[in-house]
């Protein structure tokens, strides 16, 4: 049973937050004069303060409150979603799924125009039902106490929630963790999903592969950037999360470096993150790790999937948006395998990791224009 959800930070929390932010200890400066070495001790200095003294999260968390939410029970676990029903009498159920570093808020500049482009001036024909639900150990989800809850898992909870919602045909998107997951979805038969959009598909080169074309070699130039300066987060949050956890749980400072790390490499913001999200967005999604204690959570995802889960073929209809600026990005050759029915290619001509987030316009038009053709 569905129970309504409402964001409401006690209090208590937010002055443990201020506390705590007052009282960091902070590392030494850097020894260069850029991103190389990891955030900047003076960027993050800078972001921590305002966050201490001109962030609003009041504001901020009844923005996010606009959005209907709740929390059910799916294969024992209480997951947090927002469901925003369109206006629309036809509208397609849409699912949505975040990744790591993300979260909800990467959202919620989409949700509004999928649910309801006529008050968007686009075409009400191309409306969506929207789910958005917080990956299990993220956000307002609750922490699996057990393992197991990988890719694989994960993707069957979300069709089993689309069938307590009562969707029996439906939709998916997703990006990072939540292609993985939409991709899974797409290969399950009897489903009920009848298409997917990805921002980072799951097709690579093989070993032997070379590249055909500028696009490619471009590919492979950035796969092996991520793979030697990019990857180290992910190598310790898939061996040793619980390690990690012990200072991104007692530090804000430590966390919100963890995560506005990731938004400074990944998004196409030409060298500083706030070229691509204000500030306070970024606070925002960073606010649902530190306020929920979900840096170990989130991390054990990748204990859990790293190369410990496969997909089969995904033959429903499949959608690409692909950005420039994306950390891992594919040709439509290296997903022929995996996306045999792969139908729609966009290349962005700006735009990152975290495409929801960085060009909601650029995403939501993708997102219309590829499902408008199997609706």
């Amino acid at each position: 049973m569905a129970e309504p959800f409402v964001i409401a930070v006690p209090d208590a929390a937010l002055d443990d937050l201020d506390r705590r932010l007052n009282q960091t200890r902070w590392p030494d400066p850097e020894p260069v004069d850029d991103w190389s070495q990891g955030a900047p001790l003076s960027y993050v200095q800078e972001v921590c303060r305002y966050w201490a003294d001109g962030y609003d999260w009041r504001a901020r968390e009844t923005a996010l409150n606009r959005f209907d939410q709740f929390t059910t029970t799916v294969d024992g676990l209480d997951i947090h979603y927002v469901h925003v029903r369109s206006p629309e009498p036809d509208a397609l159920p849409l699912l949505i799924t975040h990744g790591w570093p993300g979260s909800i808020v990467e959202f919620h500049k989409v949700i509004e125009p999928l649910a309801d482009p006529r008050s968007h001036g686009a075409d009400p024909a191309d409306a969506f039902d929207v789910i958005c639900p917080s990956l299990p150990g993220y956000g307002f989800s609750a922490k699996p106490a057990e393992t197991g809850w990988g890719v694989a898992r994960v993707a069957s909870a979300w069709v089993a929630l689309m069938g307590q919602l009562g969707y029996r045909r439906f939709v998916a998107q997703g990006g990072d963790w939540g292609a993985a997951v939409t991709t899974v979805i797409g290969s399950i038969d009897g489903s009920g999903c009848i298409g997917i959009h990805l921002n980072m598909p799951l097709g690579r080169p093989g070993p032997d592969d070379s590249p055909e074309t500028d696009a490619e070699r471009a590919a492979m130039a950035a796969l092996a950037h991520y793979q030697e300066w990019d990857s180290g987060y992910s190598k310790q949050q898939a061996t040793r999360p619980q390690t990690l956890g012990y200072g991104l749980a007692d530090s804000p400072a430590g966390q919100a470096a963890w995560i506005l790390e990731k938004f400074w490499a990944w998004t196409d913001c030409d060298g500083h993150p706030e070229n691509a999200l204000s500030r306070d967005e970024m606070l925002d999604n960073i606010m649902l790790y530190w306020l929920n204690n979900v840096a170990t959570s989130s991390a054990r995802l990748y204990w859990e999937s790293f190369g410990r889960f496969r997909s089969e073929p995904v033959t429903v209809p499949t959608g690409v948006a692909a950005f420039p600026k994306e950390i891992l990005p594919s040709s439509p050759r290296w997903c022929a395998a995996l996306y045999p029915n792969l139908r729609h290619w966009t290349e962005m001509d700006r735009g990152g990791h975290f495409a929801a987030f960085e060009q909601p316009e650029l995403f939501v038009d993708d997102v219309r224009a590829f499902f408008r053709t199997i609706r």
